[in-house]
């Protein structure tokens, strides 16, 4: 497959979605391959390439699982130790749950702890310890190790235990760490560095199908563990590479040893319905995909969005970029299976729903939510359609942009017994999810994009 075939589908994909842009890395057959088009920002366009700078979101969680896996690896952590072992102070509403959680379901999302606190706790190097402090009053969603549930806050509690352990701050022991040993010199946290560079900023489309720039660009330091690195496709496979070997930097240097890599991409929960993965191993999201494993994780932060999939038996990875809301999204989505498509002969395709059952769509309506959102389920003459909105008082709190609310997305019940579901139309199309019942068969939750919202 030629450099020329790719580039021209990443070009068709941006124009098709109206992406300002999108850049592209692939690593295949031994060779990286790049394509890029577009510009960083409307407003001020410089031509985006394979060193472009996107903020990759949660793909930042891949980091803080390598530098915990580190610690683990010198003994300094114990996965199945309590995460008070590290952060006495940690309080949640619940004194039991918070002594229970250990450090292995913060890492598989399985600590019981709802999707984040909308807080703001500065961007000195207390931010993560002040974070943590504000957790007690974060939502519970179920008894530590029952259930996977993604949540960001689990995440930025791990950047403490880094914290904790090392006596280092967050951002430096990635730094020193994790991205100085494998020659990642651009890739960071850090505004200040960032700026010096070129960098791609988020765009969201309007109800009259204009591009606006968004003014925010990255997230609160607190977030950084979950969601605050910033990188370029180039050095994305870099990373790629270096988590499809056996833990060794270029140079030689062992940086993580191979069977705690390793460790991280093998299945620790089953997930239902998912269409991030069908089990997560240690923050990577694991799925087969037409008969192939794949090891992946996306990520999204103001406007811009980010793929990264590896197929270790190939020796294969992609890394996606783009910067546009909504549609980066079905985007990255449409040039990921392309490229499985087409160097790898791996075919991606989404279910397809059942007939619209009026009798059964009853007791899915309602209104499902956690503390930034609300999912409404909604019946036409046509079928059922999401309503996805964040709440009034969060936009009314909120000192950085928010995205805009979509118009609600149809979706269809997938064949079989269970509550499983899909999304057909709009810029979510293909996402899958699932309700949740309790033990008596009545409904309790609406499961999307690996979160738990709970029925109101």
């Amino acid at each position: 497959m030629s450099e020329i075939a790719l580039r021209e589908f990443v070009e068709a994909t941006a124009t098709k979605f109206g992406i300002p842009g999108i850049t592209v890395g692939i690593w295949v057959d031994g060779r990286e391959i790049f394509a890029a088009h577009g510009v960083t920002s409307i407003e001020n366009p410089v031509p985006v390439d394979k060193d472009t700078l996107f903020t990759v979101g949660s793909v930042s969680k891949t980091f803080t699982v390598t530098a915990i896996m580190q610690l683990v690896a010198e003994g300094r952590i114990d996965l199945d130790a309590p995460v008070r072992t590290y952060v006495p102070e940690l309080t949640l509403t619940d004194p039991a749950h918070a002594a229970a959680i250990t450090v292995k379901q913060l890492l598989n999302h399985t600590a019981g702890i709802d999707w984040n606190l909308i807080n703001d706790t500065g961007e000195g190097d207390t931010a993560l310890a002040d974070f943590v402090a504000k957790l007690a009053e974060i939502p519970l969603i179920g008894a530590p190790g029952v259930r996977a549930s993604y949540s960001q806050a689990g995440f930025n509690l791990l950047g403490r235990v880094v914290e904790k352990v090392t006596g280092q701050s967050f951002e430096q022991v990635i730094r020193t760490r994790v991205l100085a040993p494998l020659g990642m010199t651009t890739t960071g946290y850090l505004r200040n560095e960032i700026m010096t560079r070129r960098f791609s900023v988020g765009h969201e489309r309007g109800e009259d199908g204009e591009l606006s720039v968004i003014r925010s660009w990255n997230g609160t330091r607190a977030n950084n563990p979950g969601g605050g690195i910033s990188s370029s496709v180039a050095e994305q496979l870099r990373w790629a590479r270096f988590h499809l070997g056996d833990g060794t930097a270029e140079s030689g240097e062992t940086v993580l040893p191979e069977a705690w890599l390793k460790l991280t991409q093998q299945p620790t929960v089953e997930l239902k319905a998912s269409t991030l993965g069908d089990a997560l191993g240690l923050c990577w999201f694991l799925r087969e995909v037409d008969g192939v494993r794949t090891v992946g994780h996306g990520g999204s932060a103001f406007g811009q969005f980010a793929e990264l999939l590896l197929v270790p038996e190939r020796n294969f990875a992609i890394s996606v970029m783009s910067n546009a809301s909504p549609d980066g999204i079905p985007s990255n989505v449409a040039i990921v299976r392309w490229a499985l498509e087409h160097y790898l002969g791996v075919v991606d395709k989404d279910p397809e729903p059942v007939a619209y059952d009026p009798a059964r769509a009853g007791e899915l309506l309602g209104t499902y939510d956690i503390d930034a959102m609300t999912m409404t389920v909604i019946a036409g003459a046509a079928g059922l359609s999401l309503e996805c909105k964040i709440k009034p008082e969060i936009r009314a709190a909120a000192e950085t942009e928010l995205p805009q609310d979509h118009p609600p997305f149809p979706f269809g019940l997938l064949p079989g017994e269970g509550d499983e579901y899909i999304i057909t139309e709009g810029s979510f199309k293909g996402q899958r999810g699932y309700f949740s019942r309790d033990d008596s068969g009545t409904i309790i939750g609406l499961d999307l994009a690996g979160r738990l919202f709970t029925r109101v």
